[in-house]
């Protein structure tokens, strides 16, 4: 073999090399990859079936249950305008309380409950994720509007019934 010929090999195994390594730190990374997803998305079936994501809202007032075996917890997480229930199998953090800000990783089963394997409280009594501020602004919004939209119709009932 020629020395040129040997260079060629020697860049195309190292070009090979790379792009094996590459391919696979991206494919670790794809499968740590872990999107969050707001109560509204996940009951619009926007969320991942089968596979671990973030959920994120507010913890529902009253919706705290502590099972007898002093482990097992289900609370429900809402953005305002969808709630999803939640169980827990674990200790809490010391911040998490009803309505306050949580954001849980875990799986949706197949009866809409979302199993969680780690809960995560907010720090301080102003900070949210941003994602989930964004996602319980979205909720309210559209749930304003959607209220805005039944006191229209309503009213417009209610012209259409006084026109002789």
């Amino acid at each position: 073999m020629k020395p040129r010929h040997k260079r060629f090999a020697l860049v195309a195994g190292g070009v090979a090399a790379l792009c094996i390594a590459a391919a696979l730190i991206l494919n670790a990374f794809n499968s740590n990859l872990v999107f969050f997803y707001s109560p509204t998305q996940v009951a619009a079936h926007e969320a991942p079936a089968g596979r671990s994501f973030r959920i994120g809202g507010m913890v529902e007032s009253g919706s705290l249950q502590r099972q007898p075996d002093g482990v097992t917890v289900r609370f429900v997480v809402t953005d305002t305008a969808k709630s999803i229930p939640v169980l827990y199998e674990g200790i809490l953090p010391d911040l998490f309380k009803e309505g306050k800000g949580v954001v849980a990783e875990g799986k949706l089963e197949g009866d809409g409950v979302f199993r969680a394997s780690q809960v995560l409280a907010k720090h301080d009594e102003n900070y949210m994720p941003p994602e989930a501020a964004s996602a319980v602004e979205k909720a309210q919004k559209a749930e304003q509007e959607s209220q805005r939209t039944l006191v229209l119709d309503k009213s417009a009932a209610r012209g259409a019934e006084n026109k002789p």
